[in-house]
């Protein structure tokens, strides 16, 4: 079976891995060895800190329970912006007119700012090609919500998603080009080198601070505004399914989306409900339906994906999932039903 668990201080060669497969864009997990250390060493700790939001990184893995493979990654980050500024372009208007002349111009402008400081951001989705297509895409991304649901303390009041932005076949950045290298003499692919390996807001405080009239950028870097990474899609699709929108906010190197929900607003998250455990190996009936579950656990969080009958009290689980989950008869796990359709 497929289960999403917190990362391990044995999955550093993985990470490392990962850093590698997931190339440019992908600044949440940089291909920097100490910074990944570092990463993993703060993500197994935050599993284990006082439950509250904090600046701190929830890391979880995707494994195959019978070959004990690692396919993938997904983190919550609990507060952003709290141990240093957290930097958005939001896409605003300023019109210019007048009236003796009879002119009247809107103009769309990108304005620097912190508003999102303190929200909860999910980050650090990945599935490694090899695996795409078995559905763990779905159940790495939703997983969080109900690790968020259980854990409700530990987060913020809103939580956001940072989608990455779109590049070309040469893993260029029109929107870069267009803007960002005028002020840094540097390809894209350096850029998000030092922004994965924390000088994000050394770079942002050298950028142009008063508001960036889009129509004076060139026609690529505008049409990209907004645009995520074809690898993306899928991820912004599911967000978006779940009550994720856009709110006119981008990331001020790519360009890419952030979406935006409050956690009451996640379907998975305020539809999930917790039942007790039956543990039952009868055939699951025909007209089951698929549920994401999990057990309530923090630091031995585990979840996935199965065709369950729950009742309005208890819920039968084969020995397979119990153990997947890690739970006995008596136990307590959360659950949510999933769509007919999964993504991968």
């Amino acid at each position: 079976m497929l289960r999403v668990r917190p990362i391990a201080s044995t999955d550093d060669s993985l990470l490392h891995q990962i850093a590698r497969e997931s190339g440019p864009g992908f600044t949440s997990l940089p291909d920097n060895h100490d910074l990944l250390v570092s990463k993993l060493e703060q993500a197994v700790s935050a599993f284990r800190s006082a439950p509250e939001p904090a600046p701190l990184t929830y890391l979880f893995v995707l494994e195959d329970t019978e070959t004990g493979e690692v396919l993938g990654t997904s983190g919550i980050t609990a507060a952003v912006g709290l141990d240093a500024p957290w930097y958005h372009y939001h896409i605003g208007t300023i019109v210019h007119a007048s009236h003796q002349l009879g002119i009247y111009n809107e103009f769309r402008t990108l304005y620097l700012c912190n508003d999102y400081t303190g929200s909860s951001e999910l980050c650090s989705l990945f599935l490694r090609p090899d695996f795409r297509g078995r559905g763990g895409g779905g159940l790495l991304s939703r997983s969080r919500f109900l690790f968020i649901a259980q854990h409700r303390a530990r987060f913020a009041d809103r939580i956001i998603a940072e989608m990455r932005g779109f590049t070309d076949q040469d893993d260029s950045n029109p929107f870069w080009e267009g803007l960002g290298q005028h002020f840094f003499s540097m390809h894209y692919r350096e850029a998000d080198f030092l922004t994965g390996s924390g000088n994000k807001v050394v770079i942002a405080e050298l950028m142009p601070k008063h508001p960036i009239y889009i129509h004076l950028l060139p026609p690529a870097a505008q049409a990209i505004i907004g645009e995520v990474h074809p690898n993306t899609r899928p991820a912004c699709k599911l967000l978006k399914a779940q009550g994720f929108r856009f709110e006119d906010y981008v990331d001020i190197f790519d360009a890419g989306p952030t979406l935006a929900a409050r956690p009451e607003e996640v379907h998975a998250i305020a539809r999930s409900r917790t039942l007790e455990v039956v543990i039952d190996d009868q055939a699951v009936p025909e007209g089951a339906r698929s549920y994401l579950v999990s057990n309530t656990q923090c630091v031995d969080f585990r979840c996935t994906q199965a065709r369950l009958q729950p009742g309005r009290r208890r819920v039968a689980l084969t020995s397979e999932v119990a153990a997947c989950l890690e739970v006995k008869t008596g136990d307590r796990v959360r659950l949510v039903s999933l769509p007919a359709v999964t993504e991968s």
